[in-house]
C-alpha cells in the first residue's frame, strides 16, 4: 500500500469524510473517496505489451484453485521497486487471465502500461504491470490517482471473477449483488521504525475500505510529515501499507512517531487495536 511519492501532498484533494456512505453507481464505474472513475471493460487491441512466463508451478501446487476454495485476491501497488514507474501486481490464485481489460481500463485513467510480466509460482499466477502517467511519462505520485488505480483493478476483478467479492472488503461496494455491510473484524496495527539516516518506516495493517490510501496519506501530511515512497497492498479484507516518511529531511523523532501512530489509530480505530512498539 517505485515512483517516489516524494513530497506527496494532499493539497487540493477532495477527501470524503470518514463516515460518508458510498453512493450507488452504474456498472462499469468505480466509486470511492469522492470521485467517480469510468471503467471500460472491453479491449479491441493493445500494443507494445510483452508478456513473459517465468518459471513453472506444478499442477499440484495450484490445483487447489479448481476446488471450492476461493484464493485470496491480492493487489499490490509498489512505489519503491522501480525509480521510473509504479509497479502493480495482481494475484488471484490461478484464476486470472491476461487482464487486457484491466490494462485498457488503466489506459483510460490517463496511464501507460509500459511493461507487463506474468509468472507462476506455488501461490498461483502473478500479473505485474509497470505503469506511468501518460502526460509526463513518469511514475504516479498523486494519492487519488493511486487509489483510483486500486479501485479500478478491484472493480474489474469482481466483474470477471464475482467469487472474489466475498474475499474483498470492497466486494460489498462493487459486487454484483445488492451492497451490504461486510463483517470485517480486523485489528489495526500501527508501527514506526527507524530506517536509515534520513527517513523512518511507517507500517499500517487495517481493514480495507474505499478511499483508505488517500486518507492515510492525508493524515500523514496533515501533521507536516513527508511521504517519500511506499507500498500499498490489498490482501482480501486486509490493507497493508508501508510508507517511507520523514520530517524536514530527517527521521521522525520518538515523540513525533508517537503523534503519528496515535493519529492513525484514532482515525482507524477498531474494536481491538494492537499497541505499537518502538
Amino acid at each position: 500500500m517505485a515512483v517516489s511519492m516524494a513530497s506527496l501532498s494532499c493539497k487540493g484533494l477532495k477527501i470524503a469524510p470518514t463516515n460518508q456512505s458510498i453512493a450507488p453507481f452504474a456498472p462499469g464505474s468505480v466509486a470511492g473517496s469522492g470521485f467517480l472513475v469510468p471503467v471500460p471493460l472491453k479491449l479491441r487491441s493493445i500494443s507494445s505489451i510483452s508478456l513473459k512466463v517465468q518459471g513453472t508451478a506444478s499442477p499440484a501446487a495450484i490445483e487447489g484453485d479448481n476446488t471450492d476454495t476461493v484464493p485470496v485476491p491480492k493487489v499490490i501497488i509498489d512505489q519503491d521497486s522501480d525509480p521510473d514507474s509504479t509497479i502493480v501486481e495482481i494475484t488471484f490464485g490461478d484464476r486470472l487471465g491476461a487482464l487486457l481489460d484491466t490494462m485498457n481500463a488503466l489506459k483510460n485513467l490517463g496511464l501507460n502500461v509500459v511493461k507487463a510480466n506474468v509468472y507462476l509460482d506455488a501461490s498461483g499466477k502473478h500479473n505485474k504491470f509497470s505503469i506511468t502517467k501518460a502526460s509526463t511519462g513518469r511514475k504516479i505520485d498523486d494519492p487519488e490517482l493511486l487509489e483510483a488505480i486500486r479501485l479500478t483493478i478491484i472493480n474489474n476483478m469482481i466483474e470477471y471473477h464475482p467469487e472474489a467479492s466475498s474475499q474483498l472488503a470492497l466486494g460489498a461496494t462493487f459486487g454484483p449483488e445488492v451492497p451490504q455491510e461486510v463483517d470485517v473484524d480486523i485489528a489495526t496495527h500501527v508501527k514506526v521504525y527507524d530506517d536509515g539516516p534520513d527517513r523512518s518506516l511507517l507500517v499500517v495493517d487495517t481493514a480495507d475500505r474505499p478511499g483508505l490510501l488517500v486518507d492515510l496519506v492525508k493524515i500523514i501530511t496533515d501533521i507536516n510529515i513527508d511521504v517519500q515512497s511506499g507500498e500499498f497492498d490489498t490482501e482480501g479484507l486486509l490493507a497493508k501499507a508501508k510508507f517511507h516518511v520523514s520530517y524536514r529531511g530527517k527521521p521522525l523523532i520518538k515523540p513525533l512517531q508517537q503523534v503519528l501512530a496515535n493519529s492513525l489509530r484514532y482515525f482507524l480505530r477498531r474494536p481491538t487495536t494492537e499497541e505499537a512498539s518502538y
